[in-house]
């Protein structure tokens, strides 16, 4: 599991990485285009905000699993050793029961009606659907980031 958990964080470090090197191309023309060619690109505006939308929510994914998430943990770390540890446990179900149902079920639910509506975006003439995906991709992988911190929690129990 361990092998399997490290492998998917590596490709998740390399989309993230694409990711943001695209959107500081993509920014860089619109900036090239707007200031110095005197005519804005008609697709980098919209671009900018698919990729931000991509780059937030599989980063939350990725903070997640290295814990950089914004946390006020002052009580938990006062307790003793044991209850800690069941602190995760709940810690970890709830966020286990959230990107079930609303990044996960909900992203299938409004992929799935992008792809039935045929909603396209105005510039680059993409389906919404695709940009959606990440939704239910993001509710997938902290899923399965809440599953490997529960098991480890209750190993240390």
């Amino acid at each position: 599991m361990e092998k399997f958990t490290n492998l998917i964080t590596k490709v998740l470090e390399k989309v993230l990485i694409v990711l943001m090197a695209t959107i500081v191309l993509d920014v860089t023309w619109q900036i090239f285009t707007q200031f110095i060619l005197k005519d804005p690109s008609s697709f980098t505006e919209e671009l900018a905000g698919f990729l931000l939308i991509w780059i937030g929510l599989l980063g939350a994914s990725y903070a997640l699993y290295t814990r950089a998430h914004l946390g006020i943990d002052v009580l938990v770390q006062k307790m003793p050793e044991e209850k800690r540890h069941l602190a995760e446990i709940v810690i970890y179900s709830l966020v286990f029961l959230f990107a079930l149902f609303i990044p996960f079920l909900g992203g299938i639910r409004l992929v799935d009606l992008t792809f039935t509506l045929n909603q396209v975006s105005a510039a680059i003439e993409i389906s919404m659907g695709y940009v959606y995906l990440v939704l239910p991709l993001t509710g997938l992988m902290m899923m399965y980031y809440s599953v490997v911190f529960l098991v480890a929690a209750f190993k240390k129990l």
